[in-house]
């Protein structure tokens, strides 16, 4: 090979392009012809392209548009006329919201227009749980995360707020989660779901699961005085309604008439462009009762004090204007606060002056005194011979305290407060005991008891009182010093006021009237009026229980007030155990008016089963008596009558 010359390379060129087939290739110079590739013919002339028919296209389109069209035509009609109705009822259903508008509780104010029951503004938080579905809040547990939300605000359990959230009828569109709340708490919701809203438009992952949460106005019963006047006021229950004594009783006036609002929304709240439609509620009326705050205080204050030195079961005053019959006062000990029911205890959320019956003891012997009077069988200065013990029936019978043989006047046994005397005394009212009884009876029943008292409270109780041919043979002779029937504190209080009236009873009342939306006062009808005994009968007994007070042989020394003419009787009565329906214990109590001359006010007391220190009525009630009885007298501006009481004679010389 090195003495061989290398062979050359060729180095390709630019490669050119291919020519088509049956091209012509052109010879170089002028006048060069055409020159067909070898074996090359001429194409067939190609034959021009034709488009179809658009016609049936356009056809079939047409067609397909109709057929689509008419479906709508045919959805539209369905909609718009066969199903209309249904469809717009469902939309409406679906878009208008109807709302309760809760009308204004009326006030409760006392005799001279201070506030014991008012209301105030109140919110009771409501929601749709429709609103809380997964497909309305792209989320499965929306109930659970807003009962999280509401549940410390609330101060209610975060189950039961679940429940209420997602009940079991899934086309609820309303439910109450909490009544009454206050402003306050309604601000902290509303707060809480505005920044929920606000943080919703600008974090796509927020949802505001309190969008189903709304408040509808109402109103929350508040008691300035905390449990003063509690047993009468009562109170109001979760549904608004009155639980108890004058909230129950006028709970159709107090109340008024709800009102509704209907209108449009979307997403939880308001369409203003959309309208609504509204009726208003009707305010309840406001109630003026007979009761004086101030003597009320006085009453309950003193009750419960000596309810509490005494370690007494409970203990009851009344205050009763002698003349009209209206309750200046009704105090219970123990009592409760009707603005905290949580703290109350069940047995004490009552009006016990009325709801409870019990023996009355010796202040009913005043009524044993007035049938004798009234049937002239004898005078307050008839004498009596009250021996040591008296033998009747299945019995033998004595005073509360032994003594040798008394010679009593019937003012005397009155004064002194004898069994044996009330009972000598009361078996004249007939030729027989059985006609006595009968007697007796009549007046009892005259007085009001065995019947309610006319003032319609909640839970009265009329007490017992058998008729005279099933009294047993011991009650012929101790109903006539008042064992053996059952009354309550207001019946017992009305026998005083009745003699204090002039022997007229006066139906006792506790409403003075009523005012209306209107403003306009509407007084209480007037309280019936019956005549129990003559005026004479009446002024002989008020001479008699003044000797009770002022002679120092009387029971009820303790409740003399300087300056006044007092009229009263002492009680210590063998108590039935409401628990084991046994006698336990003792009822003590005290009842009277002043001044004995001119009587304006009546008070009574009673306690039951006072376990520490004296038990007797005229040591534990006559002071009582006493303390309140004074106090009335000076807020109403009753003045002395300056004169001297009768004095008539307890005992006589044999």
């Amino acid at each position: 090979m090195s003495d061989r010359q290398a062979p050359r390379r060729r180095v390709p060129g630019p490669a050119k392009p291919p020519r088509p087939r049956g091209a012509v290739r052109r010879q170089a110079g002028p006048g060069a012809r055409p020159v067909r590739r070898p074996g090359g013919s001429r194409p067939p002339a190609t034959r021009p392209l034709r488009l179809g028919s658009p016609r049936p296209r356009l056809r079939l389109v047409s067609l397909a548009l109709t057929l689509v069209l008419l479906a709508f035509v045919v959805r539209l009609l369905q909609v718009q006329a066969v199903d209309a109705s249904a469809y717009a009822a469902r939309a409406e259903q679906n878009r208008y919201v109807v709302h309760t508008l809760a009308a204004e509780r009326g006030e409760i104010t006392d005799r001279n227009g201070v506030a014991l029951a008012v209301s105030e503004d109140a919110y009771d938080i409501t929601a749709d749980p429709t609103m809380f579905g997964a497909k309305q809040l792209k989320i499965a547990d929306g109930p659970e995360r807003a009962a999280a939300l509401l549940a410390p605000i609330l101060g209610q359990d975060q189950a039961a707020l679940v429940r209420k959230l997602r009940p079991q009828n899934p086309n609820t569109r309303y439910t109450r989660l909490a009544a009454r709340q206050t402003p306050q708490v309604w601000k902290q919701i509303k707060d809480l779901k505005s920044a929920l809203t606000h943080k919703a438009e600008t974090d796509h992952t927020t949802v505001n699961v309190l969008a189903g949460v709304f408040a509808d106005p109402s109103s929350q019963r508040v008691y300035p005085n905390g449990d003063l006047a509690a047993g009468i006021l009562g109170w109001v229950n979760a549904d608004g309604k009155g639980g108890g004594g004058v909230e129950q009783q006028l709970d159709k006036q107090l109340s008024g008439k709800e009102g509704k609002v209907r209108y449009a929304q979307a997403g939880g709240r308001e369409v203003p462009t959309a309208g609504s439609t509204e009726t208003p509620a009707v305010p309840g009326a406001d109630v003026e009762l007979t009761i004086d705050r101030d003597i009320q205080w006085a009453a309950q204050h003193a009750i419960t004090e000596q309810v509490k030195q005494s370690k007494a079961d409970r203990g009851y005053v009344i205050v009763q204007d002698t003349r009209t019959g209206q309750i200046l006062a009704m105090a219970n000990s123990p009592g409760f606060d009707p603005n905290d029911l949580a703290k109350a205890d069940g047995d004490a959320m009552g009006n016990a002056a009325v709801q409870d019956a019990y023996e009355p003891g010796s202040t009913a012997k005043v009524m044993s005194m007035a049938a004798v009077l009234e049937r002239n069988v004898a005078t307050p200065l008839t004498h009596v011979v009250v021996p040591n013990r008296l033998h009747r029936g299945d019995r033998l019978f004595q005073d509360d305290i032994d003594h040798r043989t008394w010679y009593l006047t019937l003012n005397g046994v009155l004064a002194k407060s004898s069994n044996i005397g009330t009972i000598l005394a009361a078996g004249e009212l007939g030729r027989t005991q059985p006609a006595a009884n009968q007697v007796l009876y009549s007046y009892l029943r005259k007085f009001g008891i065995g019947g309610y008292t006319g003032l319609g409270f909640p839970g009265e109780t009329p007490g017992i009182l058998a008729p005279p041919q099933k009294w047993s043979t011991s009650q012929q002779y101790t109903i006539p010093f008042g064992q053996g029937f059952s009354l309550n504190a207001m019946q017992a209080a009305s026998v005083y006021s009745t003699i204090a009236n002039g022997g007229v009873r006066v139906v006792p009342t506790l409403v003075r009237g009523t005012k209306g939306a209107d403003g306009r006062f509407t007084p209480a009808p007037k309280p019936r009026q019956t005549r129990v005994v003559s005026a004479k009968t009446a002024k002989s007994l008020a001479q008699m229980l003044e000797s009770v007070v002022d002679d120092e042989q009387g029971t009820g020394v303790k409740a003399r007030i300087p300056g006044y003419r007092v009229a009263g009787k002492t009680g210590t009565a063998n108590r039935v155990d409401p628990a084991t329906g046994r006698y336990r214990g003792y009822t003590s109590s005290f009842a009277g008016f002043a001044p004995a001359d001119n009587p304006r006010i009546t008070v009574y007391c009673a306690i039951q089963n006072a376990t520490s220190g004296s038990y007797f009525g005229g040591q534990i009630c006559g002071p009582i008596y006493k303390q309140v009885m004074e106090f009335a007298l000076k807020t109403l501006q009753v003045p002395p009558t300056g004169a001297r009481p009768a004095n008539l004679p307890v005992e006589y010389k044999p």
